[in-house]
């Protein structure tokens, strides 16, 4: 009973802690990231000293790395992906029968999918709620990393990095629209690892 206790303990402070950072970072502004990025690079400084800081997009990718392991293990244990599953498929079947009432004009029919709109509403409910409480365990790893990585590249507009077909280029420029080289960089690598121990721990979608 204690133990149950103490799980809901540190899964309610977990929660609050993850929030906390994820609308701190959004709303308390430059002052609040700067914060948490000197605080992260306690840690985070003496690894580039070791690695160089002319090795800096290194870091990024084993940052990135580091977040998509995470945020994969958090997402499989958190999330009933066969509840997901299920409910994909039977909104895939929906959408084709509604359609085919709809065209057909089929009333019945149309009354009966309005009834079973109302369970699958609730069925994408609970998905919702399980995908929104991984977003803040994985808040707690992923922004104060990411929070370094802006802080560090901030004060350090000269780093660059050799991208396939566009050659060297500043880290601080920028790649697409508001996006700079240094964050491209970081999702591009988050997204090809993650996609690997996605399909290694069998999760994700239909």
């Amino acid at each position: 009973m204690v133990s149950e206790t103490l799980k809901k303990q540190i899964d309610r402070f977990l929660l609050a802690f993850g929030f906390s950072l994820m609308f701190g970072i959004m709303i308390l502004g430059q002052e609040f990231r700067q914060a948490v990025g000197e605080a992260v690079g306690v840690l985070m400084d003496p690894v580039l000293a070791l690695v160089g800081q002319e090795n800096f997009h290194l870091i990024l990718l084993v940052m990135a790395a580091i977040t998509a392991l995470y945020a994969s293990l958090i997402q499989k244990y958190t999330i009933d992906w066969e509840l997901m599953r299920n409910t994909q498929e039977r909104m895939k079947v929906f959408q084709k029968e509604f359609r085919e009432a709809q065209l057909s004009q089929n009333t019945y029919m149309l009354k009966k999918l309005e009834d079973q709109r109302k369970e699958m509403m609730e069925d994408q409910m609970k998905m919702s709620k399980q995908q929104f409480k991984p977003m803040a365990y994985i808040s707690i790893i992923s922004l104060p990393l990411f929070m370094w990585a802006y802080y560090f590249i901030s004060g350090h507009g000269n780093a660059t990095m050799v991208f396939p077909f566009w050659g060297e280029q500043l880290l601080t420029s920028k790649a697409f629209g508001p996006f700079q080289h240094w964050i491209y960089w970081y999702f591009i690598s988050s997204i090809g690892v993650s996609q690997l121990i996605r399909k290694a721990l069998n999760i994700g979608g239909v």
